[in-house]
């Protein structure tokens, strides 16, 4: 792989580009994915496109090329953000975090795992068992949490319906000694109904395929998926998914993690158990509601590790406390219905929480003192829902949505409003640029008293039935004048808009209509106490330890939980003030067509996604300001021997008299600002050429040490001395009219990074 791309790829950094412009901007894209070249930088952004075909570029050869390796010294790739990232948090012991952002099916997965590969594969040189222990286990994690989270959906096979925080932790010598996983809104409405074209979680079409005839009969299941209610929608779809090789994957996985027989044993009957409970029908005799296929019931039983009656019982009837009394309240078939369900979605959810907990119980940190061994640094890597405009918008995508506002937020926050500052903290001078603050979308939705989820927990709170309907009336009256909020009330010949149905919000991605309906059911994310004991008196440990709240009886549950909106609005308020503590990198990944082809890109498709990302104001930042900062200490660390000025040392008054002496004798005077503290370059054309300048003379250097060496003279004042820069200086080399090879194609030095050894 050659040191740089030609220019027949395109500009491999879109600081580069000729003219910042939307059409510029695209046409670099386009020949970029045509071209097969996948990535390309903003400065320390990376721009992903997915490209829906195996490419042979993550290999132990490319790991070699990128390790250790300045951003800007090697064509865009996710080694190269991974790299920085890991550099920055060994060499000045700074906690980092890669965000990787993107809608559905836009390979933000993929790149999380290709970054971890990356990470386990330049660690630990010496092969210490404890070491390689950490890293198989941060890898294997992967499938399990795939399996167990991600699911088909009509715009990607493997789409992940979670939020990924993943901490890997680094002792002082750069190599893991564990990490955390953070786990965000489990899409458990999945369980139990699916789009037409998707299909329910993998674990269960894994289980189905994959499973051994005796693991089957002993979980009662057979494996037509077509037999169960709660998967049968997408049983005949075609998945690049193998359901059967995954199993035993998967399998293997856990075995590797640590997973107990016993443990894994009991994953299968909560898979088995939730795939019975779909089959469950409820008949109805005179006002009594009944169970039609008894046998079903024995069968749960079994699987749960408790009794037949036991669970009957927790389906047909409720337990209130009425004053003093306790009495059994008996369903009606809805409440039933809506009771199964809801206890479907829940041991699912908590399956899935416990898995998390399970993996983290054994990758985290053990052992590690901080007085012998220094302080322990942390790469972050967020892999996070994209945003979501489906046909049918419902509660899962309006928190969704609200989460990658926030990321939005930090994103601005971070790489736009921090390089202004940067600018002014250091007396450069600024032309401003604009942009949109999506600070009103986020307020819209999670501001106290006033916001989307405040309004919509009030209605929760209130006694009585209170309807979707009813929620949508007090968004009308509460948010009718907000630019961001309509509905068909508020707008009545918008006629997209159902009455008593719809409300749009104009999120910074664009429109969506989102339905009520089922608003108020979800926030709730009510499971009666009745199911939580039946859990909790299991005979199976696993089971027991799962549901801990099942030991309250019903006098003693009182306190109202939280709603889960608050839940999830308090859980991404946490995220965002976590990885805004971090040095960020950013993966923002686009989604080239709807069709999953390598060869389509679909050009509004794809601009409407570089728009909301907000690349084309990131480029602007970059190109308004400079490519390239560092403080003079460290720059003359670097470039120090280019002049007879400031070579070994200088005698100026400051460094940043000697870093301007230097560029003067360069004639680079033009394309730097000299700030406070930091020199800034506004091209990388500048960059570049001291680069070529600092290579050319440290030839030099070597060969008069050679020679020094072979005359066996010793004795001289300083390391190099000044005869080494010979008669002619400035060095011959380019200069700015003649750029250095590729340059064009060179992608700009990270933005506050030191780019320096």
């Amino acid at each position: 792989m050659a040191e740089q791309e030609s220019l027949e790829f395109g500009k491999a950094d879109f600081v580069l580009m000729d003219t910042v412009s939307m059409p510029e901007f695209m046409a670099n894209l386009r020949l970029r994915f045509e071209k097969g070249r996948i990535y390309t930088f903003i400065g320390e952004v990376v721009v992903s496109v997915n490209p829906y075909k195996s490419l042979n570029i993550y290999g132990r050869d490319t790991v070699e090329q990128y390790k250790g390796r300045e951003l800007y010294e090697r064509p865009p790739h996710l080694f190269a953000i991974a790299d920085a990232a890991y550099k920055a948090m060994k060499r000045r012991s700074k906690d980092t975090c890669i965000v990787i952002s993107g809608e559905s099916g836009a390979g933000k997965t993929e790149a999380s795992k290709y970054i971890m590969q990356y990470i386990a594969a330049i660690t630990n040189p010496s092969q210490r068992a404890e070491v390689e222990r950490v890293k198989n286990m941060l890898l294997k994690s992967n499938c399990v949490l795939e399996a167990f989270g991600n699911a088909k959906t009509n715009r990607n096979d493997n789409s992940s319906r979670f939020g990924k925080y993943m901490d890997i932790n680094f002792d002082f010598k750069g190599d893991p000694i564990g990490g955390h996983i953070n786990n965000y809104l489990l899409e458990k409405s999945r369980v139990i109904v699916q789009q037409p074209g998707e299909r329910s979680f993998h674990s269960f079409y894994q289980l189905l395929q994959g499973g051994s005839e005796q693991i089957l009969r002993s979980l009662h299941l057979q494996k037509s998926l077509s037999s169960y209610n709660y998967i049968h929608v997408g049983a005949q779809l075609k998945s690049t998914i193998n359901d059967a090789a995954e199993f035993k994957v998967v399998a293997d996985a856990m075995k590797v993690i640590g997973f107990k027989p016993e443990e894994i044993q009991t994953v299968y009957k909560i898979l088995a158990t939730i795939l019975h409970l779909g089959n469950l029908k409820f008949v109805v005799d005179g006002d009594t509601p009944l169970i039609e296929n008894g046998k079903v019931v024995s069968i749960i039983a079994e699987l749960l590790s408790t009794k037949t009656d036991m669970v009957e019982k927790a389906l047909l009837y409720r337990t209130v406390a009425t004053g003093r009394d306790i009495i059994d309240k008996q369903h009606t078939e809805q409440e039933a219905s809506y009771g199964r369900d809801a206890f479907a979605k829940a041991i699912y959810e908590r399956l899935f929480c416990w898995i998390v907990t399970r993996i983290n119980d054994i990758i985290e940190v053990k052992n590690y003192d901080t007085t012998i061994h220094g302080k322990n640094t942390v790469i972050g890597v967020l892999d996070i829902y994209g945003f979501e405009i489906f046909d049918n918008n419902s509660f899962e995508q309006f928190c969704i949505n609200y989460c990658n506002e926030k990321l939005q937020q930090l994103f601005i926050q971070l790489v736009l409003k921090q390089e202004q500052e940067e600018y002014q903290r250091e007396g450069i001078p600024w032309k401003h640029i604009d942009y949109f603050n999506n600070q009103i979308i986020v307020d819209l939705v999670e501001q106290q008293h006033k916001g989307i989820i405040a309004i919509l927990d009030d209605a929760c709170m209130n006694v009585g039935k209170v309807t979707d309907e009813m929620f949508l009336e007090a968004l009308n009256s509460k948010l009718g004048k907000h630019g961001h909020f309509s509905s068909r009330k508020l707008c009545a010949s918008d006629k997209i808009l159902e009455f008593d149905r719809d409300f749009r919000i104009r999120h910074y991605a664009g429109d969506v209509v989102y339905s009520v309906i089922g608003f108020i059911d979800k926030n709730k994310d009510t499971l009666f106490q009745d199911f939580k004991r039946l859990m909790y008196n299991s005979s199976n440990p696993v089971l027991k330890n799962m549901w801990p709240e099942g030991k309250l009886s019903i006098t003693e549950v009182t306190k109202r939980p939280l709603t889960a909106a608050t839940l999830f609005k308090n859980s991404m308020i946490a995220l965002v003030d976590n990885l805004a503590s971090k040095e960020p990198y950013y993966v923002r990944c686009i989604k080239p067509n709807d069709k999953k082809s390598p060869q389509i890109f679909d050009d509004e498709r794809c601009r409407h996604q570089v728009e909301y990302l907000g690349l084309l104001e990131n480029v602007r930042v970059r190109r308004a300001g400079f490519a390239f900062r560092q403080t003079y200490e460290k720059f003359l660390h670097r470039y120090k021997m280019i002049s007879e000025f400031t070579w070994p040392n200088h005698d100026l008054p400051s460094d940043k008299e000697a870093v301007k002496k230097l560029i003067e004798r360069c004639g680079f005077q033009d394309d730097v600002a000299y700030g406070k503290t930091k020199i800034f370059i506004r091209t990388p054309r500048t960059l570049f050429t001291l680069e070529e300048l600092r290579a050319q003379m440290l030839v030099r250097i070597v060969l008069f040490l050679q020679k020094v060496k072979n005359l066996k003279t010793a004795e001289f004042d300083c390391p190099i001395p000044p005869v080494v820069f010979g008669e002619s200086w400035p060095l011959p080399g380019p200069t700015l009219s003649t750029p250095p090879p590729h340059e064009a194609s060179q992608g700009a030095v990270p933005l506050g990074s030191a780019g320096l050894p």
